[in-house]
């Protein structure tokens, strides 16, 4: 791996009237584990199903109903563990918490308070070229997920639809270091990535499958150093979280008004107190929903209808050893291996399948120019349609077989591009349709010189400027190539210009 050097970014400050502001946030990300079954029943997990057809008798609480855990959602929070660096306990244990709302039929959630499954881990979060943060990890526990209510089909009347209700979420509990609303941002894209690296989550934020409660405070410049140093909470400002967001862009509107809205309140002498937030993207507007619980609002006691977990470290071990190659390590390989710029490989590897796409691309292939094909053109292109690479029209083959004719002379990179253009929109094998379409390049020198001279000869006012302005022969150039249909060899093309004006 590549030695890269990175320095920390400046904390995000706001101007009040009376002074700088610094805002500190902590996130828990929930994020759906990725199995067809949930945490403590049988039932099928696939989205979309109808309302209240995934639901076994344990999901719906029905009396002597007792949960069975899940194994492979327990390796699926250790492999997650793992690829966040973070301990795993070998001990974790569930508890209940308790509270009562229509969506959850036991009336209680059942979670790990005491004893989570994961500890301590960090995270490496880009920002740019050379500047990146740590972010710490508190723990990651599993729970089970609510069901769904529904409010907007009966003036009169909510429903409940059932069908998330015992869903396995891993909840990545982070440390408050999040320094600013571009940081929240990026550290949830960044547990996103990983988490599809691993295959423990596909972070679908539409589906709701990964989603972030945020909590924001605000403090005065070099109070966050204070806490740093002692761990003492009070130099920090109450904190207020905003509940289930699932938009990047929603996430960094909502933190920069909810830290407006507490600086107000602040300045003008008041207190903050601890809430839920509601945020409505649509108005931009930002207001306290209810007071935020504590710990000991929510009763939590050990859920004794579940054994305590005792894992083998041995069981953890082979876990590891069987992990993929996280994103940053492929990135730095990506830079190492094929000599891109740092930007290149971190647009490469956001995705596992875009840098699956590359790799199949750039097998035996120029890595530079198997990159810059993919980045530029493809990228670009599916953009532009609001497409994913999962569903490219043009698949690594396709793509590689049209840098091989670039490579030998067969096209022009003008060509290629109109090559391109014909195969994302019609398919087929590129070499087939150069040679079905007479799209090859004319290498002839002789044919090439002739074209040349016809244009010398028909230009000779040109040609005097030319010969006075060096710079001014790529008219020529641009001539020939047209005379050709843009088949000729630009490198033959240009050089006989050259030599011809040069003479």
């Amino acid at each position: 791996m590549l030695d890269l050097t990175f320095t920390e970014p400046k904390p995000k400050t706001i101007s009040g009237a009376t002074g700088d502001w610094e805002l500190v946030i902590g996130m828990e990300i929930h994020a759906q584990v990725a199995s067809n079954a949930k945490l403590f029943s049988g039932a099928s997990t696939k989205f979309g199903a109808e309302p209240n057809s995934n639901v076994s008798f344990v999901d719906a609480a029905m009396p002597g109903m007792l949960p069975v855990i899940n194994e492979f959602c327990v390796e699926q929070a250790v492999r997650t563990g793992l690829g966040l660096n973070a301990e795993i306990h070998l001990y974790s244990a569930f508890d209940r918490k308790n509270y009562f709302y229509p969506d959850l039929p036991q009336g209680y959630q059942i979670s790990q308070l005491y004893h989570p499954i994961v500890g301590e881990g960090e995270v490496h979060v880009d920002m740019e070229p050379g500047v990146a943060r740590t972010i710490r990890v508190e723990r990651i526990h599993l729970e089970q997920d609510a069901g769904k209510s529904v409010h907007d089909m009966d003036p009169n009347m909510s429903f409940v639809d059932l069908n998330r209700t015992g869903v396995a979420l891993m909840e990545i509990v982070s440390r408050p270091d999040i320094r600013g609303p571009e940081e929240a941002a990026a550290y949830v894209a960044k547990i996103r990535q990983i988490v599809q690296y691993l295959g423990t989550s596909d972070g679908n934020m539409q589906n709701g499958n990964l989603r972030a409660d945020v909590n924001v405070s605000v403090c005065r410049p070099g109070d966050y150093e204070k806490f740093r140093e002692t761990g003492d909470f009070g130099h920090l400002g109450t904190r207020c979280e905003l509940k289930n967001m699932n938009s990047m862009r929603f996430i960094q509107a909502a933190i920069m008004a909810e830290a407006k809205r507490q600086i107000a309140i602040l300045e003008d002498g008041g207190e903050i107190q601890q809430n839920t937030i509601a945020w409505n993207p649509d108005t931009g507007e930002i207001s306290p929903l209810r007071s935020k619980e504590e710990a000991h609002d929510y009763r939590y006691f050990p859920c004794p209808d579940l054994l305590p977990l005792e894992i083998e470290q041995s069981w953890v071990d082979e876990i590891k050893s069987n992990l993929p190659e996280l994103p940053d390590a492929k990135k730095a390989r990506f830079m190492a291996d094929f000599g891109m710029t740092e930007y290149d490989a971190s647009v490469l590897t956001a995705e596992v399948a875009s840098a699956n796409y590359f790799e199949e691309t750039a097998k035996g292939r120029d890595g530079k120019t198997a990159a810059n094909w993919v980045i530029n053109e493809l990228f670009g292109r599916l953009k532009k349609d609001e497409c994913d690479i999962t569903d490219s029209p043009v698949s690594p083959a396709q793509l590689g077989g049209i840098i091989d004719l670039i490579a030998s002379d067969a096209i022009s990179g003008k060509i290629a591009k109109d090559l391109f253009e014909i195969v994302y929109t019609e398919g087929g094998d590129p070499n087939e349709i150069v040679e079905s379409r007479g799209m090859k390049q004319v290498t002839d020198t002789g044919a090439i010189e002739a074209a040349v001279d016809e244009i010398i000869a028909a230009n000779p006012d040109q040609v005097a400027k030319a010969q006075a302005n060096p710079k001014l022969a790529g008219w020529f150039v641009g001539q020939v190539m047209k005379a050709t249909g843009g088949k000729a060899n630009p490198k033959a093309v240009n050089e006989l210009v050259a030599k011809k004006l040069g003479g």
